[in-house]
């Protein structure tokens, strides 16, 4: 973990939103993320939150590769499928 300080950004519109944290408050920044989507008063949405959020692990495991929390699943897909195709 580093002392630095992280910086993610997003302008929507006339609205700007400019998150600044620390590796020891980046769990907090995202449940910001939550709030400001959950927010009627705000253009931010769960799709930006949703993105967002994405962007914060991916800087996270750039910075600590070796963290099992960080490290990306398999995006490996279930497939089911009907009998019928099966024949």
């Amino acid at each position: 973990m580093h002392n630095e300080v992280n910086v993610l950004a997003m302008v929507k519109g006339e609205e700007h939103y400019v998150f600044l944290y620390d590796d020891k408050n980046r769990v907090e920044t995202l449940r910001m993320l939550g709030r400001y989507a959950a927010d009627p008063q705000l253009s931010f949405s769960w799709y930006d939150a949703a993105v967002m959020s994405k962007k914060i692990r991916e800087m996270a495991y750039e910075e600590e590769p070796s963290d099992p929390i960080l490290t990306p699943k398999s995006t490996s897909r279930i497939s089911f499928r009907h009998e019928e195709d099966m024949i």
